[in-house]
């Protein structure tokens, strides 16, 4: 055991003194603290467990102190992730079982229990990475590069992409060449220590589709420690939602199980949610995980751009990109010498003005040529008005047009969404159906809406409105293409490409235009009121005679569907 140096009052070295029983029960106790922290991080159940403990506060000191230390502040997060999905999972599988109301209230508590201590760990998470980055300090680049970047980023940004061609480099960004730079630097690394690993280069080049069976079969079957692979975390965090959404697939399927089971079948059909919940808990984990990874990754990309060779390459490459820049366009480049020239009197100027280039880019932006907007898309009626007008455009409806207002609402836990709709001629219609977002969702209520017009109307205008400017956007983007690859951007899930395929063959006769909602439009509250209607009734929380008096009570509101009603009144 090292033996402790103290220091006397006066400053000078105080002699060795020997260890006492106090120092060897701390320093021991030390050893147990940081051996505890390693198992929790080490095993994943031992650590939800401690953490749920320390929630309901039956948790041992030793422990509650160890889930303290900042190495587990991301596995904690991780943890609640898990439990929040399978608590919630739990209340639901009460709710459509025979349990009784008092274990449904229990289990209830606990859900609301989890989900705030998951918020409270996301937040204490948030603030230890904020304090990391504060503690940051990157170089300041030179002023004058920093007002050319910002005022003529694509001037920049090709002087930047001709110098990292000429060096052999990637093709960096305007903004931080150095990210491509550390990649580069990294590839050559792992070239020279045998280059990638093949589990890990199947992911890197495998397309969209068979990445995210990858992620599922991580989930459902077997951790792919491949994942973890700088090459390949960044794509993982971001196919992680996408998995997440097929894991809610599952669970809205094996939940429309149970309400079209008779009572003798219910329970075999609840198994099934109950482990549809158990990986949608597990993606759920890996997604946070995977976030986590980006931002280990991040800093140590950031590590290694501020050292040794990549920053000094970083910044040989921005220098030299600048002098291209002043070559090429020498009358841009002597205007951000008088603008930099200019700034003396700046209380700054000793940090290198770090701010100060967005003020001084800000007129020579302004000043800029003017969009003359010819290669902009025209989505004409789908634009969105911006004058506060709700029916701006409107105004140019056919005539003979038949119009509807159609809207969507979509589960919080599983994909299951109700849509609904509403005609001028008095028509009405909802129902259910499963998809990844509330856009989605939107989309699918918008493609119903105009194929039963269609079926209603012959060779007349069909006009559908909707209040979700993302779901018109997308339609109309499918509508007035022909490349088909549109439409899997637009929806994940099969139940609304059926759908959209359907409506691509009447694409003559269909428009969507924007409506405000909720601003007291009969049809628009009568298409959210059918909406809701729907997802309760597949989701089992509405019974079907309460669900008809319902229907009633939304059609009286219309005037018991008599008669037309004016989109524009």
């Amino acid at each position: 055991m090292p033996h402790l140096w103290g220091t006397a009052t006066d400053g000078s070295r105080s002699r060795p003194r020997p260890s006492t029983s106090r120092d060897l029960e701390a320093t021991m106790a030390t050893a147990e603290q940081t051996e505890l922290v390693r198992r929790l991080a080490d095993d994943f159940t031992a650590l939800q467990d401690a953490v749920l403990a320390r929630m309901n506060g039956v948790c041992a000191p030793d422990i509650a102190a160890a889930l303290e230390d900042a190495s587990l502040a991301g596995p904690i997060v991780v943890g609640l992730a898990h439990a929040d999905v399978l608590a919630r999972g739990a209340v639901r599988i009460a709710e459509l079982s025979a349990q009784t109301p008092g274990e449904r209230h229990r289990l209830r508590v606990h859900a609301r229990k989890v989900r705030r201590a998951r918020s409270q760990a996301e937040a204490a998470y948030k603030e230890q990475c904020a304090r990391m980055l504060a503690g940051r300090h990157r170089p300041v680049e030179t002023l004058e590069l920093r007002v050319a970047r910002m005022a003529y980023p694509e001037v920049y940004a090709e002087a930047m992409a001709q110098e990292l061609r000429d060096r052999g480099l990637p093709d960096g960004t305007p903004q931080a060449p150095e990210s491509d730079l550390v990649r580069w630097f990294w590839d050559r690394r792992a070239a020279v220590g045998g280059g990638l690993p093949e589990p890990v280069r199947e992911l890197r080049d495998c397309d969209e589709e068979a990445f995210v069976q990858a992620l599922l079969r991580d989930a459902r079957d077997e951790e792919n420690p491949h994942l973890l692979h700088d090459t390949v975390v960044e794509r993982w965090s971001r196919q992680a939602r996408t998995a997440l959404a097929w894991g809610r697939y599952a669970i809205g399927q094996a939940e429309r199980d149970v309400h079209a089971a008779s009572r003798s079948a219910r329970q075999t059909r609840l198994h099934a949610l109950e482990d549809a919940y158990q990986d949608a808990a597990v993606l759920a984990a890996r997604a946070r995980e995977a976030r986590i990874r980006v931002a280990e990754l991040q800093d140590r990309m950031w590590a290694c751009t501020t050292t040794e060779p990549v920053a000094g390459l970083a910044a040989e490459c921005r220098a030299a990109a600048l002098t291209r820049f002043a070559d090429a366009r020498p009358e841009l480049w002597e205007t951000v010498q008088e603008l930099t020239a200019q700034h003396q009197e700046c209380p700054e100027q000793a940090d290198g003005c770090p701010r100060c280039h967005r003020a001084l880019a800000a007129p020579l932006v302004e000043s800029g040529p003017a969009d003359s907007g010819e290669n902009e898309d025209d989505d004409g009626p789908t634009a969105v008005p911006v004058d506060g007008d709700r029916y701006a455009v409107l105004a140019d409806l056919p005539d003979n047009a038949a119009v509807a207002v159609a809207d969507a609402t979509v589960n919080d836990e599983s994909a299951l969404c109700g849509y609904g709709w509403a005609a001028e001629d008095g028509a009405t219609g909802y129902g259910d159906s499963l998809a990844s977002s509330s856009g989605e969702a939107e989309i699918i209520g918008i493609c119903a809406a105009a194929l039963s017009l269609l079926d209603r109307h012959e060779d007349v205008p069909v006009v559908v409105l909707c209040d979700s400017i993302q779901a018109v956007l997308a339609v109309s983007r499918v509508l007035r293409t022909t490349e088909r690859t549109v439409i899997p951007r637009a929806l994940l899930f099969p139940e609304g490409r059926e759908l959209m395929e359907k409506l691509l063959l009447h694409r003559h006769r269909v428009q969507v235009r924007w409506l405000k909602g909720h601003v007291g439009h009969d049809l628009n509250e009568a298409a959210d009121a059918f909406a809701g209607l729907a997802l309760r009734r597949v989701s089992g929380r509405i019974l079907p005679a309460a669900a008809r008096r319902e229907e009633t009570r939304i059609l009286r509101s219309l005037g018991s569907g008599a008669g037309t009603f004016s989109i524009a009144a």
